[in-house]
């Protein structure tokens, strides 16, 4: 069956396979089931597929009243990872003709103003973030079709969740610098109310603790480099065993540690060892360049883009947690006499 010269329409497809115009659009629309025999909507696919057939979008859209956009809902852009979340979205997005648009809920101010008059009239479906999970209920988008990143599946908002293995990375972590030989750790935690942080604080207290003669002792400091190195000094500054390894949620928060060791005349490895989370450009740019675990924020952002798309058509989304990896650099090594 050749394709015709000019781009193929609704009623060639119908033509070419014997049915109604009607029938095409329930087909095409998914909207079949009950409606028209199997037999007929694979009739009509296969129609469409060797005619090179495309819906018009547009008007689509505009007879079911609905926008094809989906919101990505993320914490203040103050890293590029959710950068690299928006751009594996997008992708995604883009290959199943949506849009995808960013609402970044700004730290420390609480949600953001609605941007749309209604949230239910202007999109199909939303992304969130668990980070961000507050500005949810501000635009209602937990009213609409939802997905969690990083989120706890057991209590999730969303009909769907999508995670990293944030557990694993924690234990690569543990087991990396245990198996160096380090028994006494601080651990630099992010002060942000979210799931995420919370797994990293169980497993690396259950990892660490598995071993004999181990310590871990927490600091909680937002996410900025300037309060890390605030926390990090006032840790390091109380009485006790001074630690050898310093655990950090976020790349960010091992940079301000970085500048807390030097301020106070300990050096990085050979005074403590220091490990990150994420795997930001940072990693690199700060020397001795960071131990650190990789999260591949643009997978994670096509696996959540996957995941609605699965949940927009009735289908179970892919499950399984996304792997990561951890990276070893300079800023780790055996501990040095106490």
């Amino acid at each position: 069956m050749a394709p015709s010269s000019t781009r193929p329409t609704s009623r060639d497809v119908a033509h070419a396979a014997g049915v109604s115009q009607a029938a095409v659009s329930l087909v095409l629309g998914d909207k079949w089931r009950g409606r028209v025999s199997q037999a007929t909507a694979e009739r009509v696919r296969r129609a469409a597929e060797e005619l090179g057939y495309r819906p018009n979008l547009a008007a689509r859209n505009l007879r079911l009243g609905r926008t094809r956009t989906v919101l990505l809902v993320v914490p203040a852009l103050t890293t590029e990872f959710f950068a690299g979340v928006y751009t594996g979205a997008a992708r995604v997005a883009a290959e199943h003709g949506f849009g995808v648009v960013l609402y970044p809920s700004p730290e420390g101010i609480g949600p953001a103003r609605n941007p749309f008059a209604s949230a239910q009239a202007a999109l199909d479906g939303v992304i969130a973030s668990s980070m961000a999970a507050d500005a949810l209920t501000a635009i209602r988008g937990d009213q609409l079709p939802l997905v969690m990143l990083d989120s706890d599946p057991a209590g999730s908002l969303g009909a769907a969740t999508v995670n990293l293995d944030i557990a694993d990375g924690v234990r690569q972590v543990a087991d990396h610098l245990l198996g160096l030989g380090h028994r006494r750790f601080l651990h630099l935690a992010a002060d942000v109310a979210s799931w995420t942080f919370e797994v990293r604080a169980r497993e690396l207290g259950a990892r660490v603790g598995a071993v004999p003669g181990t310590s871990v002792r927490t600091a909680r400091a937002p996410i900025s480099i300037e309060d890390a190195r605030a926390a990090t000094e006032a840790a390091l500054s109380t009485l006790g065993p001074r630690p050898t390894a310093l655990v950090c949620d976020d790349d960010k928060l091992a940079a301000g540690a970085y500048k807390a060791l030097r301020r106070v005349g300990l050096r990085v490895p050979d005074d403590v060892s220091v490990t990150g989370l994420d795997d930001l450009a940072l990693a690199t740019a700060i020397d001795p360049e960071l131990t650190t675990v990789r999260l591949d924020a643009e997978l994670f952002g096509e696996r959540g883009m996957h995941a609605l798309l699965a949940v927009l058509e009735g289908r179970a989304p892919a499950g399984g947690d996304i792997p990561v990896e951890l990276v070893v650099r300079g800023s780790t090594a055996p501990p040095g006499p106490s």
